[in-house]
């Protein structure tokens, strides 16, 4: 079921690659260390993410459409350009924001409000427009890999559209699926990661792994003083030698320091979509994400979305 292809292989004949974060917030970052691998390689990267702040930054509900985003510049109707200036209309910055300040380069912003059907046309039309050969969303935590039924799952919605959308897209191009950050997010149980992996490895869907260099812990520190994140941030301090646990999410999330964590592990979208996720399949062919979202109920997910429209309800913004 597997690709039959090996990472080696993949970016030996791989020019350019768009390199997502696929959970929104500080994803983004988690590309890093997979951009410093492809650039080895010469490989040209265009790193972006997906215009969702965590609601402590954000507290509108769910993740923005473009007539809520001032300063960019749309490559097509679901995948836009973002700069330095870009921010929300109600002056909230991205960590893709902060990113391409950084770098002094644009940054993508891709759309997921119109659902699987959405993102899959407009990566496909930017991976023409941009002459990309290769596509890797990251996800940084691990949840991607959720079966759906885990105790601490608590953001399944964005990550399953994602790897809905990538499984899709590999059908005709060449996409993984890169997890960083084992564990970080505070939702999957190391052992539950374990499974997953082991599953997907067995199918054949294991590609390769690439691991956090000095180099690359530098780097990673100058952008944390810049992008507000704490799963991504995670990796870093155990890269350093931390371990034990802490939590995150203000005090809500324990999570396992492991060295794990600063290492990215590169899939096979398909596998995962047809062997782990069921969330990823609930949400296959959705037009939007009230859609998506739906589906998720359906087997009784809570969503991140759920969980920022309650807290607006509370907290009227």
């Amino acid at each position: 079921m597997g690709s039959n292809l090996s990472l080696e292989e993949i970016l030996r004949k791989s020019t350019k690659a768009i390199l997502l974060g696929i959970g929104g917030g500080g994803d983004i970052v988690g590309t890093i260390p997979t951009a410093r691998l492809l650039e080895m390689f010469g490989i040209e990267c265009v790193l972006g993410g997906l215009p969702w702040e965590r609601f402590v930054y954000d507290p509108i509900p769910g993740p923005r459409a473009f007539n809520e985003i001032k300063n960019i510049r749309p490559l097509n109707s679901t995948v836009w350009f973002a700069n330095k200036d870009t921010v929300t209309t109600t002056g909230v910055r991205f960590a893709e924001t902060e990113i391409a300040e950084i770098y002094g380069k644009e940054v993508l912003l891709v759309d997921i409000t119109k659902g699987v059907e959405g993102v899959v046309n407009g990566l496909s039309k930017a991976m023409n427009e941009l002459q990309a050969d290769l596509l890797i969303g990251i996800d940084v935590g691990g949840d991607s890999l959720a079966f759906g039924d885990e105790k601490g799952l608590a953001s399944p919605l964005a990550d399953s559209i994602m790897i809905s959308a990538l499984s899709e897209l590999q059908k005709k191009r060449v996409a993984l699926l890169g997890v960083f950050g084992y564990g970080s997010d505070g939702e999957l149980e190391h052992t539950e990661l374990e499974r997953s992996l082991s599953i997907v490895a067995k199918e054949g869907g294991l590609i390769g792994a690439w691991g956090i260099t000095p180099q690359i812990l530098t780097d990673l520190e100058m952008v944390l003083t810049r992008v507000s994140t704490e799963a991504s941030r995670i990796p870093v301090e155990c890269a350093k030698g931390a371990t034990g646990k802490t939590t995150i999410r203000r005090g809500t999330r324990m999570v396992t320091l492991s060295l794990t964590s600063t290492i990215t592990f590169y899939l096979s979208p398909r596998v995962v979509y047809e062997m782990i996720s069921k969330p990823a399949r609930l949400v296959s062919g959705s037009k939007s994400l009230d859609e998506a979202n739906d589906a998720l109920h359906s087997i009784g997910l809570f969503t991140e979305l759920d969980l920022e429209r309650e807290v607006e309800k509370v907290v009227p913004t």
